[in-house]
């Protein structure tokens, strides 16, 4: 209720800016070493938060393992002959996914601690990358980093995007993403590429809002840093978004 509350409230604030000035309250600059702490947790909430969306939201898109947990009811049930198996099993194999789903972001959460998250300033303060915070009223309430690539024809790739819960819906996502593709712009790379395995809608829309066009994705997506074993392949399975744009022919389009 409270973060509800929030989230009204920072919608409010934002459309009184925008009437006043254009939303100038909000700002859109390079990290500095004194966001590291709440860049991080950012990170940290944002990832913790695809936890019940894969889990849960996910499991719709994936048939093959709705058919694996109804033939598994079924066969507990004609093994057992009790009733009280067809409510008990479903219910587990629920908690199962939520269980196995937070133990894969834990484990990726350290993954990316080990590595760019940990080192953010060594990682992205060089040329070829980039981390970019949202700031509002002094508080950090959104990142976005670029990484340029060799591969994927010198495409720049859009990571670690993350809106604080209460200020989502405001342009804060927007902002930070017109931040990259203009990055992109600059440094004349051909295009934007980013992959996501989030289910919910408002993050797809973002991008297409943002130019994007979905070009594929990967059933079974092996997430980094994560280690397998037969119970994670039951319970655990993304679906990965490939995501393009194609930034020199935007720019000409304008």
């Amino acid at each position: 209720m409270e973060e509800k509350i929030q989230r009204k409230d920072a919608q409010k604030y934002f459309r009184a800016q925008k009437a006043e000035n254009g939303l100038e309250t909000l700002v859109v600059r390079e990290f500095e070493l004194e966001d590291k702490l709440e860049v991080q947790q950012l990170f940290h909430d944002g990832l913790m938060e695809m936890v019940a969306d894969t889990a849960f939201r996910g499991l719709r898109h994936h048939p093959e393992s709705l058919l694996l947990y109804a033939a598994m009811t079924v066969l507990c049930y004609v093994i057992t002959t009790c009733w009280w198996v067809i409510l008990l099993l479903p219910a587990s194999l629920l908690y199962g996914r939520y269980f196995y789903s937070r133990r894969m972001m834990l484990r990726f959460l350290e993954h990316a601690m080990s590595n760019d998250m940990g080192d953010i300033e060594g990682f992205y303060m060089k040329s070829s990358s980039r981390l970019w915070v949202a700031v509002l009223r002094g508080k950090v309430v959104g990142i976005v980093a670029a990484v340029g690539q060799q591969q994927s024809g010198g495409a720049v790739e859009l990571r670690r995007m993350s809106v604080a819960r209460s200020y989502r819906r405001c342009g804060v996502g927007l902002a930070l993403g017109q931040k990259l593709v203009e990055f992109a712009v600059t440094h004349k790379y051909p295009s934007v590429v980013l992959g996501t395995t989030s289910y919910t809608s408002a993050a797809h829309r973002l991008y297409r809002r943002l130019g994007f066009h979905l070009v594929g994705f990967t059933d079974g997506y092996v997430t980094p840093g994560v280690r397998w074993c037969s119970l994670e392949g039951v319970f655990y399975r993304v679906r990965h978004h490939h995501y393009k744009l194609d930034v020199q022919e935007e720019s000409l389009d304008h």
